[in-house]
């Protein structure tokens, strides 16, 4: 009976371990919630966008001073077609216009709602670009940097043609690490942008666990 009792501990910690939701996932549904609230329509999830806005945030090589103030930088467009669609394995041919990002990076990881309400969502602007009803479709991501602070969130926005624009190639995205993307339905959590505290914790309570249970 101990024996079946450690087992499903290991089982049950293993699949609290890997099945944490995607916050870039989260924080497309709670823009298409506002957008709705709001009278304005729901925007398709592209994945291939998605991929497209994790590799706009690696073009700041981690540099959070230069996402905004008056100092603020933003990649180039030639980066589109020449590293960032290629990194995902976009077809470049599909690249569909960007009209409108919302960036935002701070030292301190926080859950989708937060970053949106709080880093994504601070003025008149992004208001105007949330609600716009030029946007067709979304993409968001979000990383650390190294696997730790600072911590980069961004959503790109485009008015493609859906199925038809940012398509992938064989319809999946070249892996990519650190960081997180939606419209892949994986599960992907802060915890996979910093693995140590996580599987820290496990290997304690499986630990402790032995112990209760006398192996």
């Amino acid at each position: 009976m101990a024996v079946v009792t450690w087992f499903l501990v290991v089982a049950l910690l293993f699949v609290s371990a890997s099945a944490d939701d995607n916050p870039a996932d989260e924080l497309v549904s709670i823009l298409n919630s506002n957008r709705t609230a709001h009278k304005s329509t729901a925007l398709f999830d592209n994945p291939g966008l998605g991929c497209i806005a994790l590799q706009y945030i690696k073009a700041y090589q981690g540099r959070c001073d230069d996402v905004g103030g008056s100092d603020a930088k933003k990649p180039a467009d030639a980066e589109f077609a020449e590293t960032f669609a290629p990194n995902c394995g976009v077809q470049a041919s599909t690249l569909g216009p960007i009209t409108g990002r919302l960036l935002g990076c701070q030292s301190k990881y926080v859950g989708a709602s937060e970053a949106f309400s709080g880093l994504l969502i601070h003025n008149s602007k992004s208001l105007e670009i949330l609600y716009s009803s030029n946007h067709t479709e979304v993409g968001a991501a979000v990383s650390g940097t190294d696997g730790g602070a600072p911590y980069f969130w961004c959503v790109l926005f485009s008015n493609g043609k859906r199925n038809s624009s940012f398509v992938l190639d064989g319809g999946v995205a070249k892996t990519q690490r650190p960081g997180c993307f939606s419209g892949t339905n994986d599960d992907c959590s802060s915890a996979y942008m910093s693995q140590g505290p996580l599987w820290s914790t496990v290997v304690g309570i499986l630990i402790a666990v032995a112990y209760a249970l006398g192996f």
